[in-house]
């Protein structure tokens, strides 16, 4: 089967200059980089193979009946993640989960995609756009005393106040905050100095693999997860960017397989591999294929939903915070009527209407995940973040178009500057770059507070944000017609939450 091509990810990534459409995170005339599968071919055996989450009562390991049930029904346990209770399953059957259902002992079971193993697909994202030589060299005339070569392009730093902040702390070395996205190039220079190998880890297969570098993406892969992490802690070196919390850790938790799938398994590895390895953040920037919106009306998307909320959930009771981005088609979470025109995403997807307090974009929507909103240069709600009273909780730069929202000089792109594989340094935008900031605040108020557990560490996250009151009306692209309606207070509201992250606050609070 050839699947379709996956949704945009959580990333948007311009040519300079280059508008954003407002409702739906596509960008006009960029070119996607569709990428050859890495994968090999599936043989005969795999093309009819699937993979399943089953849930059952956490803390007891699987029991010989739900085993015998497990094989009876043609599964094959691939690991099991006995402190939540799900156990990752490969079978060709196509009743398989309908049948273990049925099981004594099962609480819920479903494939973890639409699509046979491996699955067959292209990625679609935009490519990011590499600085030149010309301007970098332009950049670094530019810095002053103390800025790393590339930071007077940083706008995003100053808008939460983390050059302030730097000026206190650069953030505690017994703080690692985890980057569960496509891959993280360890020997990039400017995170290099702050990775963190014990923390990271492959988990592609649901399964940890501990290979020395399987944490890295390959040349065909998405450079998301570098760029992400150098926005989380790029080392204040004297080389390239500056990261909010440039004194800090970063570990790669690689969950992407190599056509740009985030399927459930892995994810619930990779929180389950940063509970177990004092992980003190997570960053989030994606969504769980193959359903945007997971509806606990289908029993197989109910079980997704359950597998992934039982991981976040252990990952914080261990004390990690899970910050994640909130999504960039400008829905309104709030509202009670969402076409969904992606999902599934790996075979046919096609409109569905959905009900967003009733079908969840995971981890994003989970209980106590922290969902972030992105904003531009002028501190507006970007033209496509994801917003909605109640399920924003704070809001960070993500970029803009530069057309909507342009830096002050000597910044001159409205996107978010980071490191690219290979050396690299480009630009992205997307609530996958507003997510890392917010990471980076929460793993500075974690230095500054060594001690606290994750919910202080959010409940100060939220008290030290800037409050930001709406936006109203939002006419981002200034043709006269509204493009989205907030709601709520300056303190709390549907475009930034609690507010603007801040992270001078947190390490002054």
């Amino acid at each position: 089967m050839t699947a379709s091509q996956p949704r945009v990810r959580r990333a948007l990534a311009l040519p300079l200059g280059m508008a954003m459409a407002t409702a739906v995170a596509f960008l006009p005339g960029a070119t996607a980089s569709a990428a050859p599968a890495a994968t090999p071919a599936a043989s005969a055996s795999d093309a009819a193979s699937f993979s399943y989450v089953v849930n059952v009562p956490p803390g007891h390991g699987v029991s010989s009946q739900v085993k015998k049930a497990i094989a009876k029904a043609g599964g094959t346990v691939v690991t099991s993640y006995d402190r939540i209770g799900v156990i990752v399953v490969h079978s060709a059957n196509p009743d398989f989960a309908t049948t273990v259902r049925k099981v004594p002992g099962v609480d819920s079971a479903g494939a973890t995609r639409t699509a046979p193993l491996p699955a067959q697909s292209t990625t679609d994202v935009g490519t990011p756009q590499p600085l030149s030589a010309a301007q970098l060299a332009r950049a670094g005339a530019e810095a002053a005393g103390g800025q790393d070569p590339l930071e007077p392009l940083q706008w995003d730093l100053p808008a939460i106040k983390a050059d302030k902040a730097h000026e206190k702390t650069l953030g505690s070395r017994d703080v690692t905050v985890a980057v569960i996205d496509t891959g993280v190039d360890d020997t990039h220079p400017d995170i290099a100095p702050n990775f963190d190998r014990r923390a990271s880890v492959n988990c592609v297969s649901g399964k940890p693999d501990t290979t020395d570098g399987a944490w890295r993406p390959s040349a065909a892969e998405s450079p998301h997860g570098t760029h992400v992490a150098g926005e989380i802690a790029g080392a204040k070196n004297g080389v390239g960017i500056t990261g909010v919390a440039p004194g800090v850790k970063v570990a790669g938790i690689k969950v992407a397989n190599p056509d740009g799938f985030f399927y459930t398994e892995a994810v619930v590895c990779g929180f389950v591999w940063a509970a177990e390895h004092g992980v003190d953040v997570t960053n989030n920037s994606y969504y769980t294929d193959p359903w945007y919106f997971n509806c606990a009306t289908d029993p197989d998307q109910k079980a997704l939903v359950e597998a992934v909320r039982r991981a976040t959930q252990y990952a914080e009771k261990k004390g990690t915070v899970n910050v994640a981005a909130a999504g960039n088609e400008n829905y309104d979470l709030d509202s009670r009527s969402i076409t969904d025109p992606a999902s599934p995403n790996d075979s046919t997807p096609g409109d569905r209407v959905v009900d967003p307090h009733k079908c969840y974009d995971i981890p994003t929507q989970l209980p106590g995940v922290v969902t972030v909103a992105a904003t531009g240069a002028k501190g507006v709600k970007s033209s496509f973040s994801n917003y909605g009273l109640g399920v924003i909780d704070i809001a960070a730069p993500g970029g803009d178009s530069t057309a909507y929202q342009k830096p002050e000089p000597p910044a001159t792109s409205g996107l978010i500057l980071g490191p690219l594989p290979g050396g690299k340094w480009g630009y992205m935008a997307g609530t996958s770059m507003a997510s890392p900031h917010v990471a980076g605040v929460a793993a500075l108020i974690k230095s500054t507070h060594p001690h606290a557990p994750a919910a202080l560490v959010k409940a100060l996250l939220y008290a030290e944000a800037s409050p930001t009151p709406c936006t109203d009306p939002y006419d981002i692209d200034g043709d006269g017609k509204v493009d989205a309606v907030c709601q709520g207070t300056k303190n709390r509201n549907g475009f930034y939450g609690w507010g603007t992250a801040d992270a001078l606050a947190a390490v002054t609070k």
